[in-house]
């Protein structure tokens, strides 16, 4: 593994060795996929929706901190718009924070409830968004950093069709927290270019889709090796719910309906229901859901440990850091 290449304001926020922030896959956010993140030196989140019950979810922090090996663990808190579903994260928090996590990840609607609980115990609150006022909306409740996400990115981009790099100059313009960027990015090279435009550190998920320690098939692993930047789609964005995701049989349904006008939830069916993704981790149907990826599946080239995939991103972006110091210089 690696040793600290970039000192930034993220990785000292977080306690981390590279500025690599691992996204939230749903139900492949388990304790082995955070905890071998956290060993390789970034930082991943546990996503407590993803299991049966609080026990389970315990337990899987518990794997996941054993397994990181005194790196960091983190929590991905979504706030919904639904407030039924917002009464779990309490639970949620309170669990965390028992089993000695202090690094959260929030996402979806401002966490105004959430800054006092984790500030409280001396956490860490990063809140991910889509938009710039949105970011801005977060620090001025507090939060300690702002991850944006362009419209290339895997899972819920929101309905900003705005690109990464054009939110994180923008962001630049106005944050005075640092800013952590995410969508489309999946090498070394776009880590030193988002590190030398001024981030803090990236977000990254659909990279390490791949990895050997998560879980899902090695059928659908092995079929995102064979894809290129063109694999993702969009679905649901006439819901106002912009999904990027592989484009399989699942997604062209959807599409299909979309396009014939319906505007309701109940003319996709089981299409869309998150059971339905869960099938193709168990089976390896990559057909078969709605299935979170973005362009950034075109890096995903091997199935190889998250050790070996770090070491691969970091070196680089190191030789890309060392290219633009020469370019610099000459300019």
């Amino acid at each position: 593994m690696r040793p600290q290449l970039f000192k930034t304001r993220a990785t000292e926020i977080f306690g981390i060795r590279h500025p690599i922030l691992a996204g939230g896959l749903m139900w492949l956010a388990d304790g082995a996929y955070v905890g071998t993140v956290g060993k390789s030196g970034g930082i991943g989140f546990i996503t407590p929706r993803s299991f049966p019950t609080e026990q389970a979810y315990r337990a899987e922090i518990q794997k996941a901190r054993q397994l990181a090996d005194g790196g960091p663990v983190g929590i991905n808190l979504y706030i919904s718009a639904r407030p039924e579903e917002n009464e779990k994260l309490k639970g949620f928090l309170d669990i965390a924070l028992d089993e000695g996590v202090r690094h959260f990840e929030t996402a979806a609607y401002i966490p105004e409830r959430l800054i006092e609980p984790i500030k409280k115990a001396g956490g860490v609150i990063a809140h991910k968004c889509t938009m710039v006022r949105h970011a801005l909306a977060a620090e001025r409740i507090g939060v300690d950093a702002v991850i944006l996400v362009g419209a290339e990115c895997g899972g819920h981009p929101g309905v900003n069709q705005v690109p990464a790099m054009v939110l994180l100059a923008r962001a630049l313009e106005k944050l005075s927290v640092p800013v952590i960027v995410g969508g489309g990015i999946g090498s070394g090279k776009q880590i030193a270019a988002a590190l030398a435009m001024g981030a803090s550190a990236v977000l990254m998920g659909t990279r390490f889709l791949v990895a050997e320690e998560v879980w899902a098939h090695p059928d659908y692993k092995r079929h995102l090796t064979t894809l290129d930047e063109n694999a993702s789609t969009t679905v649901l964005s006439s819901m106002k719910n912009t999904y990027r995701c592989l484009d399989n049989e699942t997604a062209r349904k959807i599409q299909a309906i979309e396009a014939a006008g319906a505007r309701d939830y109940a003319a996709f069916g089981d299409l869309i229901k998150g059971t339905l993704t869960r099938e193709c981790y168990v089976t390896g149907d990559f057909n078969r859901g709605i299935l979170s990826a973005g362009p950034a599946v075109a890096f995903a080239d091997r199935i190889e440990p998250m050790d070996m995939i770090f070491d691969r991103l970091l070196d680089e972006a190191a030789e890309q850091a060392r290219r633009f110091g020469g370019v610099a210089r000459a300019a």
